[in-house]
């Protein structure tokens, strides 16, 4: 049992390594390639740069139109040197409140922590807090990143009010999700973001709602937040606590700034404060409130901040909460795509797919100019069709991709500079070889093109080595030749088997040979596949064997007529020539066979003997032609009246006996013999006289009138004779 299950462990490794070896080379490295690279992906050797791709289709992105529903109140450096105190006395932030509330904007977000009073004006700022429903303000949540540390809301304003303002950081120091709730002590809160987003959409008519694809997820308009998970996209195990999403930061057009980040509106506190802001800079918008001063460590790096030259540039945190905001917004209202990922499934695919294109492209082309403009072409095919994805709202795996590409090509490159210089090795040691042996031989490669021919086939052929090296049989035979070459040459490529057909070629002369070629495949060290091929020269033999064919035929032929003329012979002998029915001779040896086979088989045997009436007087009025046609009519109306076990014979003249085998008893040969005269004495036409005979028949049975083939004959024709005498058309038993 168990060496049973050995040998057929080892004939299916065996099986499998010689088809992986030929026909799945390319899916192999492929698979090879993309398990190692996702391996690298999956222990986040690979984040970096998939996240450094991300940021430069970031930066590529074309710029979006303008965003006109968000203004940035900073407060910079230079107002800072003006009132010389930090943090900004209470009186000065409700001063700002006021001015700003007079325009209407939909809603004021204050992007300072206000948790201590600051006089003088604590109680004003406290007054306006209360009259201003759409102002809202910021807190720090504790969590592990910060140690624990959190910032209380501002003293005097409603919780509904306040917005947690924790950021997100990547392993380079980046922010590219952001946070929409966050649990803490089974608590819902929710960020300064969307807390500002839903208070303008709520003028919109957009409220949150559960996602009708998934009830987990939130819907606001004509948006789905897709929750963030730890391994989304380039991230392996990052924190996914909270409700997070990959954050598509919008690129809307600078406005008459030459700063690099200019992407939304900025007026100073100082110009607000002193009346110079125009009132639709404020009126229906959403207002930030915030630090830009250098001064105030509040900056933070996003994709927009790294270019591939220079130094990362980051932007201020009020700019952030920005884009947080406009993103929400624009999702609901517009439905500007967020960043979404594939399932793991399909990347796991999608980077396979690369990796075998890889693979089959060097292995196709097999050139090195060639080859490099085909990998360059494709990576620009994959860089394009991430980044078009990446515009649609789809960060697919570029990074293992392009890697898992680059490797398989490279490694197909070095496999197929391996079996190259194995291939050249295997052609000069079979040339060496083969040039020894007397009769043809050819080797051919996969792609049915001689590599290797020695000198006998050269000269059989009639074409110079030169001539054939690297072509095919259709480059130098008729097509209906070369078809036969390639069916036979297939045949043993895909069976991996010897095979041994005759064929017919022409050579360059134009003379057309047979041949019998033995074909069988061979594999070097490198796991090249070629066939080589044995010529017999079979003309001669060939020519013999038709010359013995049409001997043969001959010899038939002659066979057939002499047993025809035999056969013919044989049928004059034991047949009357006038009505076809068996003659004299033939009735004697087949009574006699008769008899034998009833005396062994104990059954009774009858014997009609039947004479003519009135023959003779048809013959003299009538004439002998008339009559030989009267004999042949009642030769066939006998002959229709038995069965076929039953012998009907001509004796001669007008006399005709009848053979009945194993009758079961003697009244069956009585009906027998009604049968017959009533068949022949219905009237017969003959050149328009209407002829009318009858018959007369003596009947002899076997055992009963005797056991000898005589005396029953003698019997039976006496009986006959009664009958004539008794008045004919009748029949008589002896």
């Amino acid at each position: 049992m168990n060496q049973q299950l050995g040998k057929r462990f080892v004939k299916l490794i065996f099986g499998l390594k010689q088809s992986l070896s030929r026909g799945h080379r390319e899916l192999i490295t492929a698979a090879s390639v993309a398990v190692c690279v996702l391996l690298l992906h999956s222990i986040g050797l690979l984040q970096s740069l998939e996240l450094a791709a991300l940021d430069q289709f970031f930066r590529l992105r074309p710029n979006e139109p303008p965003e006109d529903r968000i203004t940035i109140v900073v407060i910079d450096e230079a107002y800072l040197n003006e009132v010389r105190l930090w943090p900004i006395p209470d009186t000065k932030i409700a001063q700002l409140l006021q001015k700003l509330n007079v325009h209407k904007p939909r809603a004021i977000g204050l992007d300072i922590y206000r948790n201590l009073s600051v006089e003088p004006g604590n109680q004003e700022l406290r007054n306006t807090y209360k009259s201003m429903p759409n102002l809202i303000g910021i807190e720090l949540l504790a969590n592990d990143n910060n140690k624990n540390i959190s910032v209380l809301p501002p003293q005097g304003l409603n919780q509904d009010q306040v917005g947690f303002n924790n950021v997100l950081y990547d392993l380079d120091g980046k922010v590219r999700r952001s946070l929409l709730y966050w649990h803490v002590k089974n608590e819902v809160h929710e960020s300064f973001a969307l807390k500002l987003a839903l208070l303008y959409l709520e003028s919109k008519g957009i409220t949150p709602t559960k996602a009708k694809s998934n009830p987990e997820y939130l819907q606001l308009g004509k948006a789905v937040f897709t929750r963030f998970e730890a391994n989304d996209g380039a991230y392996v195990g990052a924190d996914d606590r909270g409700y997070q999403i990959l954050t598509n930061f919008p690129k809307p057009k600078c406005q008459g700034s030459s700063k690099e980040f200019c992407s939304f509106r900025q007026v100073s506190i100082r110009d607000v404060l002193a009346g110079k802001v125009k009132e639709n800079f404020i009126k229906d918008r959403i207002i930030l409130i915030g630090s830009t001063a250098p001064s105030l460590p509040d900056l933070v790096f996003i994709p927009y901040s790294s270019s591939v030259m220079g130094t990362a540039k980051p932007v201020a945190g009020i700019q952030l909460q920005a884009y947080f905001i406009s993103e929400l917004i624009s999702a609901a209202l517009d439905g500007r795509p967020l960043l979404k990922v594939w399932p793991d499934l399909v990347e796991y695919l999608w980077v396979f797919i690369w990796s075998y294109l890889g693979a089959v492209t060097i292995w196709r082309i097999r050139n090195a100019t060639r080859s490099l403009v085909c990998i360059l072409v494709s990576c620009f095919v994959l860089t394009v069709s991430a980044y078009f994805a990446f515009l649609s709202g789809w960060w697919i795996p570029l990074i293992p991709s392009v890697v898992c590409f680059g490797i398989s090509a490279i490694w197909m490159t070095s496999h197929i500079a391996h079996i190259q210089e194995e291939w050249k090795r295997s052609k000069e040691f079979l040339h060496h070889v083969i040039n020894t042996i007397p009769d043809p031989i050819f080797v051919k490669n996969e792609r049915h093109q001689w590599i290797v021919l020695n000198e006998a086939y050269c000269r059989f052929i009639g074409y110079p080595n030169k001539l054939l090296i690297e072509k095919s049989d259709y480059d130098f035979f008729p097509k209906h030749e070369a078809d036969v070459f390639r069916q036979h040459d297939d045949l043993v490529f895909r069976t991996q088997q010897p095979q041994e057909h005759e064929e017919e070629f022409t050579n360059a002369d134009g003379q057309t040979h047979h041949i019998a070629t033995k074909r069988s495949l061979h594999k070097d060290s490198a796991g090249n596949f070629f066939l080589v091929g044995v010529i017999r020269d079979i003309t001669q033999r060939k020519l013999m064997e038709e010359h013995l064919k049409r001997t043969a035929a001959e010899l038939f032929r002659s066979n057939n007529e002499l047993k025809l003329k035999e056969d013919h012979l044989r049928y004059l002998a034991y047949h009357d020539p006038l009505t076809g029915l068996s003659n004299r001779k033939f009735f004697a040896e087949q009574l006699y066979e008769s008899l034998h086979w009833a005396q062994h088989n104990n059954l009774l045997l009858g014997l009609l003997f039947i004479d003519l009436d009135g023959f003779k007087q048809v013959n003299d009025n009538l004439g002998h032609e008339r009559g030989d046609r009267l004999l042949m009519t009642i030769a066939e109306r006998l002959s229709n009246s038995l069965r076929a076990s039953d012998t009907v014979s001509r004796l001669g003249g007008d006399e005709f006996t009848v053979i009945l085998q194993a009758i079961p008893n003697v009244q069956i040969a009585a009906k027998v013999a009604e049968k017959i005269l009533s068949s022949i004495i219905k009237p017969i036409v003959l050149d328009g006289y209407t002829i009318r005979v009858s018959a007369s028949i003596g009947i002899s049975v076997y055992p009963y009138n005797s056991q000898d083939s005589e005396t029953l004959m003698k019997q039976a024709d006496t009986a006959m004779y009664r009958a004539k005498r008794l008045g004919k058309n009748r029949y008589e038993f002896a």
